[in-house]
């Protein structure tokens, strides 16, 4: 007696399904038949099968006693300085026994409120009224210092800021010759004020949390090329200081987690 096709079919899958063939690769597989399906059984113990999930948190010091309190043996740190973050792998395990690397936490550090203003105003083209409003809301911070290095109010530097006048004035030279004449005019513009501007204004700042404080100087500029006087801030020494917060940054990680993880510079993926 012949057997059809789908009968064959059906016998060999069966035999699939109770065998489970397993195939000699690297990573564990077996061969089953493609009516077959492979079902999580997980879902249906008492517990799960092992501990995973992320935990994610701005907080450096919850994310420290978040890592302390689940040290274990093989866990590892990754830290990004540039994105001023932290991702600890649990059970990454190691090349000779590796892991799943699903069990993690991640710190991510939030700017403090006075951080992001100081880093969005910098470099900014302000009118009178905007640039005297932000010193004026965060004058708690602020400390003014004149050109001559002496020190002044905010409330003076406000006021100085408020009255600035833009004068301009024009000179001419004129030559005549046997067989020439020649002129010449240079115009000159010049921003001044009632009081004295400040030349510099330190920002006094806690830039995330945990960390310590940092002294940012910003430069006041007057620019008088249009009809209205317009004023910058510039961040002096922009990126060496925040090369200074991100050093601080892994120091107090090394500080707080060094002990229940090991701590490297840079991002891993765990594909």
């Amino acid at each position: 007696m012949s057997l059809s096709k789908e009968a064959v079919q059906l016998i060999t899958d069966n035999a699939l399904a109770a065998a489970g063939k397993v195939l000699p690769t690297n990573t564990p597989a077996v061969l089953v038949p493609d009516s077959a399906t492979v079902v999580d059984l997980e879902r249906y113990q008492l517990g799960r099968s092992r501990f995973r999930g992320t935990y994610s948190t701005h907080s450096l010091a919850d994310f420290s006693g978040y890592v302390v309190e689940r040290a274990a043996p093989d866990a590892k740190g990754f830290i990004d300085q540039d994105a001023m973050s932290c991702v600890v792998l649990f059970n990454i395990g190691t090349p000779l026994n590796p892991g799943h690397a699903d069990d993690r936490a991640v710190l991510r550090l939030k700017a403090s409120a006075a951080f992001a203003a100081v880093q969005a105003v910098g470099g900014q083209a302000m009118n009178q009224k905007a640039m005297s409003d932000w010193i004026e809301d965060w004058h708690q911070h602020l400390v003014a210092t004149a050109e001559d290095g002496t020190g002044m109010s905010i409330a003076k530097a406000i006021a100085a800021v408020r009255t600035i006048t833009v004068k301009a004035s024009s000179e001419s030279d004129h030559a005549v010759g046997e067989t020439r004449a020649s002129r010449s005019t240079m115009d000159q513009i010049e921003a001044s004020s009632k009081e004295t501007l400040p030349a510099w204004l330190d920002f006094k700042v806690i830039p995330f949390e945990g960390l310590g404080e940092q002294v940012i100087r910003l430069r006041v500029s007057v620019i008088t090329s249009g009809t209205q006087p317009v004023l910058k801030l510039r961040w002096i020494g922009e990126e060496a200081q925040r090369e200074e917060i991100a050093q601080e940054f892994k120091a107090v990680l090394d500080e707080k987690v060094g002990a229940a993880a090991s701590l490297s510079l840079g991002t891993f993926d765990a594909k």
